[in-house]
């Protein structure tokens, strides 16, 4: 693993590990010893396979998916311990999500330290696959450095105690498809219907899909996406959150 390993590539992961503010001595003080070993776990998390098929994040990111379930599961059981399983399998859902990874891994600028080939690097459509993968493959390798979870619990609850309480007052804007059939259901009326439109043929412009929701053959929402599957998430949002207000606003009347 060494031989992946020059100085400026040492430096280059510690000041991002550093960069991750994990408030804990341990964690400091073990990576800023530039351990050789603990530095190779973290690079292997951190290269993709188009750059190496043999050291890289496979490994970590299936060890990083259990670490993140039992570590959500943790949080969950302690912040909120009077919610029901339900609501708990619910939240839980968001907080793991490779949507969610990808936000997170957006936020601490993951792509910047990432080994990658020069075929992977150009495609825009497995960009958000590969931070979430590998933001899961970081996850594997904080425990498997530390053998324990609690560096993890420490970096992550931060951010899951935000999005919870997030969750909490407005739990549709995180499954907004979902959200907006379930509405329709409700009252009864027929499912949404998407209608996509290729406007752009640049990979990665937020703007190369439009999607258009019809309820009952009238257009209600619109919007942008840089994937289909983006576009109408986007759209499906923009229509639950008017919704969302009209009846706010109806029921306050």
């Amino acid at each position: 693993m060494d031989n992946f390993l020059d100085n400026k590539r040492v430096k280059q992961i510690v000041e991002f590990l550093n960069s991750l503010d994990i408030r804990s001595n341990r964690f400091v003080e073990i990576i800023n010893s530039s351990d050789r070993s603990i530095i190779g776990t973290f690079n292997e998390a951190l290269t993709h396979s188009s750059y190496s098929k043999v050291i890289n994040y496979e490994k970590l990111e299936f060890f990083g998916d259990a670490v993140l379930r039992l570590s959500a599961s943790e949080f969950i059981d302690n912040t909120y311990s009077n919610l029901n399983v339900g609501r708990r399998s619910e939240l839980r859902s968001l907080i793991v999500s490779d949507e969610w990874l990808t936000k997170l891994g957006d936020k601490i600028c993951i792509e910047k330290v990432i080994n990658i080939g020069p075929k992977a690097i150009n495609d825009e459509n497995a960009k958000d696959t590969i931070i979430a993968e590998t933001t899961e493959a970081l996850i594997g390798a904080i425990y498997k450095c530390f053998n324990s979870i609690t560096e993890v619990n420490l970096w992550l609850d931060i951010f899951w105690k935000k999005d919870s309480e997030l969750f909490f007052k407005k739990p549709y804007k995180f499954n907004a498809k979902s959200s907006l059939q379930e509405w329709c259901q409700s009252k009864g009326y027929e499912l949404p219907i998407y209608k996509i439109n290729e406007v752009s043929k640049s990979h990665g412009d937020p703007k190369r899909f439009s999607c258009e929701i019809f309820l009952n053959g009238s257009k209600e929402a619109s919007c942008f996406g840089k994937s289909h599957k983006k576009a109408e998430k986007n759209a499906a949002s923009i229509l639950i959150e008017k919704i969302f207000i009209e009846e706010q606003s109806n029921s306050s009347n």
